[in-house]
């Protein structure tokens, strides 16, 4: 930092450089600043999140699941390998016919599905939209009832048998998204799962289920076996015929045999039109008796219970679910609004940008008594700063200022970016602790857009600072003794311009350099940057100035902007507050 050239006898003081350097990495205790700056954004994204997820477990319709296990056993045959390939194939083709629109449909009719308003809802829910969007089917009600109420008598019929149709469709179609059938494992074993919004319903719906499959496949076989028979009847009489022809040619043979080997052959062609006549005939009567009698390739091993608990919607998966994306979303937040946040929160945002030799972070005070309180405090008689209700960081920062004057006597402005940063607070504070600490200390008011120590601590006074500008020797009557070290300088009646303008003309009879000679320690309070000239006009004739900025609220742009303009007109900065940090910020 380099020295400037300082006016009415004030010399510039050397101050440390400041130290620079890269980005630093990324420490555990900067992840602990930013939880603890921007924790209120993770938790209430974090909330909404959970009450989005608690209004919907609260209001979901419950879906309670039964399951129905069938064991299948194939007829198959061959060696092992061949029997397992022809197990795999059988058993999922047994899974798609237990999931077809007959066995489906056939639940539907059996249960009256196709009247139950959970199964032909006309207005399909938001999720059953999105669904069917993704599957590219239709959402919209059907229009054939009104179509319908359009058409005449004679259309009425059909129109009615249409819509029924439909309805059942509808009715299928939900009781399919709504069922499920696997295999278990490896094994012969097949469940059957359905969902309903009872528990009774659920389990009537999966019986009914496996029962309408095992009449399916009754069905089929028993389907088979009749196309089989009709073919066996047909090739029957075939056989018998042929039987017939042979049994005369041997007839009319044998009654006048001319050649043995001719006779030989004649009859065993008839005998084997015989075996494969009685064989045939053996086939088509296990034929009719598999229509007769049909065996299903499945069994009930264990039918469906009532459901203990819902099985959707699933309230402690949704709730860890709804928190887990809720504190992603809330880091996410809290990160671009803590990357966007130009407001200064922490010392090193001033520190690394102005190259200041130190800031102080100062937590908000939580006396309410004013200054005039403080100054009571001060002048109890006791020497010891113990009995002074120190604002916290206040301590370190005087310490600091004190070792500013260790070697010379010093004027020290303290001004404030924008109004209501404190400034006022802090030269007050600052003002008393130097006295407390012995040495003779005057604190001035300069700050005429709002001068809150006048009105605080000398409300009455006659004179003040803009009549020791006009007389120097009024500055024995105007500065008020408030304690044997300390003296305060009231702002007085400001008419046109103000005393800092005045101070910076060097055309006035108060002079730093005389004050100096007198006092160890004077702190002028400066009117905020923001709303008055009067920093730019009265920090060149300072030894050096503090910036006060307020935590959560100052940006870095408007205090970088006072700190380069200050340094232009030839102010040493001697460093900047945070003012108003909270205290789990400043500890």
């Amino acid at each position: 930092m380099t020295s400037s050239t300082i006016f009415s006898g004030v010399s510039p003081i050397s101050l440390p450089a400041a130290a620079t350097g890269g980005n630093s990495p990324l420490t555990l205790r900067d992840m602990l600043f930013f939880i603890r700056m921007r924790w209120l954004w993770i938790a209430a994204t974090t909330f909404a999140f959970l009450v989005l997820a608690g209004s919907y477990v609260l209001t979901a319709e419950p879906t309670f699941v039964a399951n129905t296990q069938l064991v299948i056993v194939p007829q198959v045959s061959g060696s092992e390998a061949q029997r397992a390939f022809a197990e795999d194939a059988f058993i999922e083709g047994q899974l798609e016919i237990a999931k077809s629109s007959d066995v489906v449909g056939g639940t539907v009719t059996a249960l009256g599905l196709d009247t139950d308003p959970d199964f032909v809802d006309q207005t399909p829910s938001l999720q059953d939209r999105a669904k069917n969007w993704l599957m590219g089917a239709s959402s919209e009600p059907d229009t054939a009832s009104q179509e319908a109420a359009g058409a005449g008598p004679r259309d009425r019929q059909p129109q009615q048998q249409i819509e029924d149709g439909r309805i059942h469709d509808r009715a299928v179609a939900t009781l399919l998204n709504m069922m499920g059938v696997r295999r278990i494992g490896s094994s012969t074993i097949i469940e059957i799962s359905a969902a309903a919004s009872t528990p009774q319903q659920a389990v009537d719906i999966a019986d009914t289920l496996a029962r309408q499959y095992i009449q399916k496949n009754i069905a089929m076989k028993a389907n088979a076996s009749r196309q089989y028979s009709e073919w066996l009847t047909r090739f029957v009489s075939e056989q018998q015929r042929g039987l017939a022809e042979a049994a005369s040619a041997l007839a009319s043979f044998t009654s006048n045999p001319r050649d043995q080997f001719k006779l030989a052959e004649l009859q065993s062609a008839t005998d084997a039109r015989r075996t494969l006549y009685e064989n045939t005939l053996n086939q088509l009567t296990e034929a009719k008796q598999r229509i007769t009698y049909p065996v299903s390739d499945a069994t009930i091993v264990s039918r469906a219970t009532l459901p203990l608990s819902k099985a959707r919607p699933r309230s402690t998966l949704i709730i860890a679910f709804a928190a887990a994306v809720g504190l992603g979303v809330g880091f996410a937040l809290a990160l671009i609004r803590h990357a966007g946040d130009r407001r200064i929160v922490r010392p090193n945002q001033i520190a690394d940008a102005g190259g200041l030799p130190f800031v102080t972070l100062l937590a908000t005070s939580r006396t309410s008594n004013g200054h005039s309180a403080r100054f009571l405090a001060a002048g109890t008689g006791s020497s010891t700063a113990a009995a002074y209700p120190v604002i916290p960081g206040m301590a370190e920062l005087s310490a600091t200022v004190v070792g500013l004057r260790r070697k010379r006597r010093v004027v020290i402005g303290i001004v404030a970016v924008n109004p209501g940063g404190g400034a006022s607070t802090i030269a007050c504070e600052l003002a008393v602790l130097s006295s407390i600490s012995g040495a003779q200390t005057l604190l001035i008011d300069a700050a005429a857009q709002k001068s809150s120590l006048s009105k605080s601590i000398a409300p009455h006074s006659s004179t003040g600072l803009v009549d020791v500008l006009d007389n120097g020797e009024l500055i024995r009557t105007a500065a008020l003794p408030l304690t044997p070290t300390l003296k305060f300088l009231p702002l007085g009646k400001v008419v046109a311009v103000s005393p800092a303008i005045r101070l910076s003309s060097r055309r006035t009879q108060l002079s730093f350099a005389e004050l100096k000679k007198e006092f160890d320690a004077i702190f002028v309070d400066i009117s905020a940057f923001s709303a008055s000239p009067d920093a730019n006009a009265i920090a060149p004739e300072l030894d050096g100035v503090l910036v006060v900025t307020s935590h959560g609220h100052t940006s870095i742009d408007d205090t970088m902007h006072v700190i380069e303009t200050l340094r232009n007109v030839g102010a040493e900065i001697l460093g900047a507050i945070i003012n108003h940090a909270p205290k789990r910020i400043e500890s």
